[in-house]
């Protein structure tokens, strides 16, 4: 398996591309406008508790204030609950992502039931706080009071002296040497640490340089605590190119490509530092051909923003991002097969379930996901499609799990979201449909039209009136609702001009009265 790690820089947005065997895998964009949030801690305030959520809105700085829900609070001794600051850091059990180093969305289960909200925090309350879901359309920033900051090998549990290995790393004899290795490098830290995957087969040394590179991060950052307002980032986790290296970097990663010179020496610097053995696989790209364009990724972009996904079977898949889920609908299409239809629609679904666990990436897409499979009837084929979809899906570095196929072809599964899909960071809404998908047709606003002019002539005097609209909509009423004007005319005693306006979308129109 060959990859390569594209970074892209330009003066206001850097992207990074994941391609694999020459194919587009993951992207992701940060723009200097709207930097995203994701893993930075920060001093808030509590502005409201909200006793039926258990939650409670706290004020970060941000446009809108940040959620925290109760299983997210550290939860401290009763003497200290109304303490000014709530101390940061998770217990032996929170549900930390050893990918990126942060809580995952939904928190672990708790030993035991969650306090009530109004117990853990007060209105007014300074508290310490770590983003774990940048805000989201409508929603804002997701929090936690469960502290942890990642370096390349580990991550660091604020008050948590627990040591765990990460799920990925399944050789249980190199689970437990990792395990028994760190215990031995800090056997009396007042620290937790997570082992990543990036850690297996690892010398105790590397670890032990992830071990002092984190304690003096955090001090620093402690520091800091005292003197910072309302508002204010303490922590902030690196810039998306370094971030993207610390990551996504290993063995099966053959170069790292930047266009940019002063990136491209910046990292070089943080690859120094901190996995030297990879330093001759970064380079600087001087073409003059756009590295994205070179490797065909501008191309994927573009059709990652489409609904329809082609197999190349001739199937395709219909994708459909909603608020609250996503559903991936899988088609035959001109696929005919060459046996039998229960074969045929096995073979589709197939290929569609390594085409949907790429399609997540790409697109980054998370929460609720639905796949409406083709139909099968040999259950060892609908096992057999889900073990394809698994297989696929274990190469993506968010957290996934899949349940079993439905006895209507569907399969539920989730996928860890911190961040907007790729949709929803290059696009907004439609403004002539209003994000509908669907524009109401030339005869409905007709029929809209003649309605707003009769409430209109109740309520107020007017000697005439003059509609202005979209040019379909003028030339309907003008062709095929001639006749419907002149009775409304003779109804409400008035005259009716129509005028075009260009810049209308087919549902825009206004009533004047004149």
């Amino acid at each position: 398996m060959s990859e390569e790690l594209l970074i892209n820089v330009t003066p206001r947005e850097v992207r990074v591309a994941l391609v694999e065997n020459g194919m587009l895998q993951e992207i992701a964009i940060e723009r200097s406008s709207r930097r995203g949030y994701h893993g930075n801690i920060y001093i808030g305030r509590v502005q409201r508790v909200m006793p039926g959520m258990q939650a409670a809105f706290v004020d970060i700085g941000l446009d809108r204030a940040a959620f925290l829900h109760a299983s997210d609070i550290v939860r401290a001794p009763v003497a200290s609950v109304e303490a000014e600051t709530t101390e940061p850091g998770p217990p032996a059990n929170a549900d930390i992502d050893a990918d990126t180093g942060v809580r995952v969305d939904a928190p672990a289960p708790m030993p035991s039931p969650v306090p009530p909200i109004s117990g853990l925090v007060h209105e007014g309350q300074r508290i310490v706080v770590q983003v774990v879901k940048d805000p989201i359309g409508s929603k804002g920033a997701r929090l936690t009071t469960h502290l942890s900051i990642p370096s390349r090998y580990l991550v660091l549990l604020t008050t948590s002296k627990s040591i765990g290995v990460s799920a990925r790393i399944e050789d249980e004899e190199e689970r437990a040497r990792l395990r028994d290795a760190l215990t031995a490098l800090a056997p009396a830290a007042e620290f937790g640490f997570i082992v990543r995957t990036n850690a297996e087969g690892l010398a105790a040394e590397q670890l032990q340089d992830d071990i002092n590179y984190l304690t003096r991060v955090w001090r620093a950052v402690s520091v800091r605590f005292a003197a910072a307002k309302i508002g204010d980032c303490v922590y902030e986790d690196l810039s998306l190119p370094l971030r993207s290296v610390r990551d996504l970097m290993r063995d099966e990663v053959d170069k790292v490509r930047i266009d940019s010179r002063e990136t491209f020496e910046r990292t070089l610097k943080f690859v120094n530092q901190f996995m030297p053995a990879m330093v001759e696989r970064i380079e600087h790209y001087p073409g003059e051909r756009p590295i994205f364009d070179l490797y065909g990724v501008e191309d994927e972009i573009q059709r990652a923003l489409q609904k329809s996904v082609p197999l190349k079977s001739g199937g395709y898949l219909v994708i459909d991002q909603t608020e609250a889920m996503t559903t991936i609908d899988v088609n035959t299409g001109s696929f005919l097969g060459t046996r039998n239809l229960e074969e045929t629609v096995y073979r589709t679904n197939l290929e569609a379930a390594q085409s949907a666990a790429r399609q997540l990436r790409v697109r980054n897409l998370g929460g609720i996901i639905i796949i409406d499979f083709i139909d099968m009837a040999d259950d060892d084929h609908k096992r057999q499609v889900i073990r394809q979809l698994e297989k696929h899906l274990a190469r993506d570095h968010a957290k996934t799990t899949v349940y079993e196929m439905s006895p209507l072809g569907l399969v539920e599964m989730t996928r860890k979201r911190t961040t907007d899909s790729l949709a929803r960071q290059l696009c907004e809404p439609c403004p002539a449909c209003a994000g509908r998908g669907q524009l109401k047709t030339a005869e409905t606003v007709c029929y809209e039209i003649f309605r707003e002019i009769t409430r209109a002539v109740r309520q107020f005097d007017a000697a005439k009136l003059l509609v202005l609209a979209a040019p379909s909509v003028v030339l309907r009423i003008e062709e095929e609702e001639s006749a419907a004007v002149a009775e409304l005319e003779e109804f409400i005693g008035k005259s009716i001009r129509f005028q075009v306006e260009e810049q209308y979308s087919q549902e825009q129109f206004d009533v004047v009265l004149l």
